[in-house]
């Protein structure tokens, strides 16, 4: 009862365990409390950060900058806005010179696609880069989100939106040439447009994280391939067999 419920003290444990037929005295529950290494109800009810994150993750957007060269060296920014609870890609931007007008520019974008999906933001999470400009933040607090920025040193901190970086970077972005901005953007519209509609997910029961509903699994006659980004990535679909 202590771990499922943070809150309740040795009292309120006492009663629920009277509804239950058993006497049991406080100072005998703090007693067996103590003896499991769990604190009083005031430090079990700290949420801690994972729990957060839990608790809030409908309407949590993290966000994270990263970066590579072209061809010819020269240096794009790319930015990502992604939602927690279904880990989709909402917005992949990329640029020269991401100053305060782009980036608060990304934040309008952003701002707006989850009005048309009907998605409320209620908290964005970004670390402290200078990139992240404070007009950007205003924006999301305008619109009644938190910013929370992650501490210091803290890659944990943010670790979802880090962990599809990395998955980028080792499915797509370490094997191609890219050329310009105008072609890397071209290729993170087509792997993202991929890793949310067709790339199951652990975290989504093997789904892809756009998908709706529950999953329907159905027999295919016949079995195609599609290849994306010029055969770097494969898709495969086919037909349902009849009844």
């Amino acid at each position: 009862m202590a771990k499922e419920n943070p809150g309740w003290g040795y009292f309120r444990i006492r009663g629920e365990l009277l509804k239950l037929g058993q006497v049991v005295a406080a100072t005998t529950i703090r007693s067996i409390l103590i003896a499991a290494h769990l604190p009083p109800s005031p430090h079990r009810a700290k949420m801690s950060w994972k729990q957060f994150l839990a608790a809030h993750a409908q309407t949590l957007v993290v966000a994270d900058f990263f970066s590579l060269d072209t061809i010819l060296f020269k240096r794009l920014y790319v930015l990502i806005y992604m939602h927690l609870a279904t880990r989709r890609i909402l917005l992949a931007a990329c640029t020269a010179n991401p100053n305060e007008a782009w980036v608060t520019q990304q934040a309008r974008n952003l701002v707006w696609t989850l009005e048309e999906e009907g998605l409320r933001l209620g908290v964005v999470i970004h670390d402290r880069d200078k990139k992240f400009a404070n007009q950007a933040d205003n924006v999301f607090r305008s619109v009644g989100a938190r910013v929370i920025l992650t501490p210091l040193m803290a890659p944990r901190a943010n670790a979802h939106v880090e962990r599809w970086i990395g998955t980028c970077r080792r499915e797509c972005l370490d094997w191609v040439l890219v050329v310009n901005q105008r072609h890397l953007q071209a290729i993170l519209r087509e792997y993202c447009t991929h890793y949310n509609q067709e790339r199951p997910h652990r975290s989504r029961e093997l789904r892809p994280p756009a998908a709706r509903g529950d999953p329907v699994v159905a027999r295919t006659r016949e079995v195609r391939r599609r290849v994306l980004l010029g055969g770097l990535i494969s898709e495969y679909y086919g037909e349902k067999m009849a009844a």
